[in-house]
């Protein structure tokens, strides 16, 4: 365990007087064979008084099922159960530093072109659910990014619903808890995953390319010393209302020496 992080980090943290300050937990997975990946994301804006969540789901039958609702109730209490229409989730910390899980009931939208999350989101309803835990495989680490926060490498366990499909997930993840003030006038990003056989890795400052579109096309960044780059194979983008764009890729990443993995990437780029 990093001695700057402590048990009491993995709970809410007292907002700061900012309306752009904001508080997320972010986990996202990957099969063991790279079929199957997604990631969920629930953020608080106390000064709002809503919650924003997000889950972005590729390789289970469309090409991506979205869930963006931006006016879900802020959750009561100390937990991060948050109930909206067509939308149940509730993220738990089982055992600080060391074991969340996510359970999931959700409708969603099934997009044949994810660029249309960034347009009207139209598509198919589509049911959504997971029963998911992600187990520590590293020590927490500190954010290197901008604000407070922390990322850790993790195994990713348990079963996804996508439409009428039933998963086995057995995989890998990563989940980062941040907080501090999002005031998204800026270009930015990050990159995370696992080198087979090698490091995990969560870059917050990577070299990013782009489509003629906006979607991210590939990346590099730095593992372990070790120069990595990332391809983008299937895209997860979402629209932030009065903010931007941020463009969201499931990655296949290579190092110079052979190295493979997979993981998950964004940029976010200002209106």
């Amino acid at each position: 365990m990093d001695a700057e992080i402590a048990p009491a980090d993995e709970r809410r943290h007292r907002p700061a007087p900012g309306r752009h300050w904001e508080e997320s937990w972010y986990l996202d997975f990957v099969d063991g064979d790279g079929g199957l990946a997604g990631y969920v994301r629930l953020a608080l804006r106390p000064a709002e008084g809503t919650a924003w969540f997000w889950v972005g789901m590729v390789g289970g039958g469309p090409p991506l099922v979205a869930v963006r609702d931006h006016e879900v109730p802020m959750p009561t209490g100390g937990g991060l159960e948050v109930r909206a229409s067509g939308l149940w989730t509730e993220l738990v910390c089982e055992t600080p530093l060391d074991h969340w899980s996510v359970g999931l009931e959700a409708f969603g939208v099934a997009l044949d072109d994810p660029l249309e999350a960034w347009g009207r989101e139209r598509g198919d309803p589509w049911a959504l659910g997971l029963d998911v835990e992600w187990e520590a495989r590293g020590p927490c680490v500190p954010w290197a990014g901008a604000g407070a926060g922390y990322w850790q490498d993790c195994a990713a366990h348990g079963v996804v619903l996508v439409g009428a499909e039933r998963f086995a997930l057995d995989g890998a993840g990563t989940r980062i808890h941040l907080w501090g003030e999002q005031p998204r006038t800026a270009p930015s990003g990050w990159a995370a995953g696992r080198i087979d056989g090698g490091p995990a890795f969560a870059s917050a400052d990577p070299v990013v390319e782009h489509h003629d579109d906006g979607r991210l096309r590939s990346l590099t960044c730095t593992a372990g010393g070790t120069e990595v780059r990332g391809t983008a194979v299937a895209h997860a983008p979402v629209l932030v209302p009065g903010a931007g764009r941020l463009a969201r890729a499931f990655c296949r990443y290579e190092t110079a020496a052979g190295g493979q993995g997979h993981g998950w990437a964004e940029w976010f780029t200002p209106d």
